[in-house]
């Protein structure tokens, strides 16, 4: 069954069709929800719900871009709406920014263990690293996604980056003690 057959079945709630699409995209979804997420099980909240929003509102989907761009899309918005509910981005002033911190990580550094250091990040700053460096939103869209300012976004990613960088420096000398 092809992809346009699936969107226009799902948009007439059946069922089977949305099976599919489910199983099509929630493996990708879900490691974008990890990205969002605390924890695994934040992380499936944050899934379901998206697949709640983007079945209701499927047939908005006009066919212009991927769909697979336009589920990322809602995911990447249901994630950032929880994480509203649950509190207010903390407000830096634009004078409190310092110079970006650059990490350097050595090869032997697993990608799991970076995604778990990402995901200990405080959650303005998690948000605004996962944003800005491996979704690539700017600064701008960034401050209007969070309604921050973009001095904010700035300061939550140069301090998301130096929080990472103390944690990498303690994990290598670690293992070059070992």
């Amino acid at each position: 069954m092809q992809l346009n057959e699936l969107i226009e079945r799902c948009s007439q709630n059946d069922v089977s069709a949305q099976a599919r699409v489910y199983q099509m995209f929630s493996d990708k979804l879900f490691a974008l929800c990890l990205k969002y997420a605390k924890n695994t099980a934040d992380a499936e909240d944050v899934l379901q719900d998206s697949f709640i929003t983007i079945f209701s509102k499927i047939a908005q989907y006009k066919g212009t871009g991927s769909f697979e761009g336009w589920l990322k899309r809602i995911t990447i918005n249901v994630a950032l709406q929880k994480y509203r509910q649950k509190s207010r981005l903390e407000v830096v002033r634009d004078d409190e920014i310092s110079a970006e911190v650059y990490v350097e990580v050595q090869q032997d550094i697993e990608t799991d263990f970076l995604l778990g250091l990402v995901q200990q990040l405080p959650d303005r700053y998690r948000l605004v690293f996962n944003l800005y460096v491996l979704d690539h939103f700017s600064h701008k869209e960034i401050a209007e996604m969070l309604q921050i300012s973009e001095g904010t976004s700035k300061s939550n990613l140069s301090r998301a980056r130096a929080i990472l960088q103390e944690k990498i420096i303690e994990y290598q000398k670690k293992q070059q003690e070992a």
